[in-house]
């Protein structure tokens, strides 16, 4: 998912807006984790970036997003761009104490 959300939209609130980018982001994810994982793989990971333009967003952890968009809310930016890219993840084992 590659989007950008405008935070002013005609017949919605602000605050309200926000809470439906949360909403259909997590609606993303959710679908994409449903999917049947391929052989070898432990559970779907997720590269994730916010800005408020593509040439401005940070990466961050997939567990921020929401923080993410909260403060491109707060800073007053008209728009927000999320991206969320579904990637293999593999579990690393903990190394052993001796």
């Amino acid at each position: 998912m590659k989007k950008i959300f405008p935070f002013n939209v005609d017949n919605k609130k602000p605050e309200r807006q926000v809470d439906s980018i949360k909403k259909e982001v997590k609606k993303y994810m959710g679908r994409e984790r449903r999917k049947k994982l391929p052989e070898g793989v432990d559970f779907w990971d997720f590269d994730c970036k916010v800005g408020p333009s593509k040439e401005e967003a940070e990466v961050i952890h997939p567990a921020e997003i929401n923080k993410g968009i909260d403060a491109q809310f707060t800073k007053q930016s008209a728009q927000v761009y999320i991206e969320v890219l579904v990637k293999h993840g593999i579990r690393k084992k903990k190394p052993k104490e001796a």
